[in-house]
């Protein structure tokens, strides 16, 4: 990967490669998650254990890297001999619950795997079978002769087996041959001579059993799942100006009638209603949008709760812990942090709003600022119902303005404004006659 970070730490929708393989293990029904580490295994030990602090899970190091059957081999002394193991790899992300539930399913006679016929089988290891269809071995390409090499059908290396069997197998594997590694794939020919029948299946879909090793492998594998998830989107009703031009990292669920224009990005969970309508360049991370919302192009949008009917932007930025009422209005040049805004309120033109709570049908004017911050604390506004605050104010918190109360624009407001009450807080304006403006010399 040419980086300093772990390949399994690389980012594929937002979320590492194995967060992917970990997110679907954690679906299904497991009882240990057992991960084999090497290059860069503190850094990934790490980075794991913060994001599932709540999961069961053991590390073990493969200190040499020889083969695939070593790295499961070193996990023995922790591998229960009892139950099934399902082998994965933290470099194979997309392999699906679906996919292993029913590779889990067939496991009825001690192993099961997961395997794929191809038009180009080259560099890949293939599977042998008999005249009536049985699996009788799985042979690398570097070890296949001209006939082999012909074999479509190739081995995904993903696979469930009796955890007995891996205690009995992997033992007695051998590195002779072509690349002098201790492959996992041997344990097939061991269990075809036991008499033991292998079950195989194939995914849904081909990129469940595509791995990355450089950095093409995962862009091309990152536009495969964006097309998945897009494909998704589009039969549920969702309209996308450029499917190829829009990235979900995360997960979201939408209405019928919805409009996506091209280079929106969506993180975390996000929940689009029905009817939602999103321009071009918009950023939505874990925010839920009500009915009806139109958002013009280039919002920023972080963690916030938006209602029916709302309109926002261009040029909007709503940080965490935002709730947008219905029917409200965020013009062009506006942030927004930790605030309420009321029903059918409007914030139109440059302004900032932070820990404030805004009533309904609240007008706030172009350049108002909520002065929330002394350097050391933060304090809240409260603007009530049907308040007109002018262009320009500045509403230094704490401070309260009331039901149908006016601010003058321009005005420092540092104290509580009455119910129905017009509150000026700027200088008297002066005038100097004939005023000479400084010359240069």
């Amino acid at each position: 990967m040419q980086s300093a970070k772990p390949k399994v730490l690389q980012t594929l929708a937002g979320k590492s490669l194995l967060a992917h393989v970990l997110d679907t293990c954690h679906q299904l029904t497991v009882d240990e998650t057992i991960i084999v580490h090497g290059f860069g295994g503190e850094q990934v030990q790490s980075e794991i254990t913060d994001q599932y602090a709540q999961s069961s899970i053991t590390w073990v190091a493969q200190t040499e890297q020889l083969g695939t059957g070593h790295a499961v081999k070193v996990t023995l002394s922790d591998l229960p001999k009892e139950g099934q193991s399902l082998i994965l790899y933290g470099d194979v992300p997309l392999v699906s619950c679906q996919t292993l539930a029913a590779l889990k399913t067939a496991n009825t006679d001690g192993m099961s795997m997961l395997t794929l016929t191809v038009d180009n089988p080259f560099g890949l290891g293939r599977i042998k079978r008999d005249q009536a269809g049985n699996i009788t071995a799985i042979v690398e390409q570097k070890d296949a002769n001209t006939d082999e090499q012909s074999i479509k059908e190739i081995n995904s290396g993903i696979y469930c087996v009796d955890n007995a069997l891996l205690h009995k197998y992997l033992p007695e594997l051998s590195n002779d041959n072509a690349q002098q590694e201790y492959y996992l794939t041997d344990i097939v020919k061991m269990a075809v001579a036991d008499g033991i029948t292998i079950a195989a299946i194939e995914p849904e879909h081909t990129f469940e059993i595509e791995g990355v090793n450089n950095r093409q492998q995962l862009a091309s594998l990152e536009r495969t799942w964006q097309g998945k998830l897009v494909a998704d989107l589009q039969e549920a009703g969702v309209q996308f100006a450029d499917p190829t031009r829009v990235d979900i990292r995360g997960t979201l669920t939408a209405g019928q009638d919805v409009f996506i224009d091209v280079n929106v990005v969506f993180e975390g969970d996000c929940t689009l209603g029905d009817n939602v309508y999103i321009e071009a360049g918009c950023v939505i991370k874990s925010t839920s949008i009500g009915n009806a919302c139109h958002l013009k192009p280039y919002c920023v949008i972080d963690q916030t709760q938006i209602e029916a009917g709302v309109t926002i932007g261009p040029f909007v930025n709503l940080r965490p812990d935002t709730r947008l009422a219905s029917n409200s209005r965020i013009g062009n040049f506006v942030e927004i942090k930790k605030s309420t805004i009321g029903h059918g309120s409007k914030v139109n033109h440059l302004s900032y709003i932070g820990d404030a709570i805004i009533g309904t049908d609240v007008n706030v004017g172009a350049g108002v600022i909520t002065c929330n911050y002394d350097g050391v604390n933060k304090s809240q506004t409260i603007i009530k119902d049907n308040a007109f605050i002018g262009s320009n104010a500045s509403l230094v918190a704490p401070v309260t303005i009331g039901d149908t109360a006016n601010v003058a624009a321009g005005s420092v407001i540092t104290k509580n404004v009455d119910d129905k009450a017009l509150a000026f807080g700027r200088a008297r304006q002066t005038q100097k006659e004939n005023f000479q403006r400084p010359i240069k010399k």
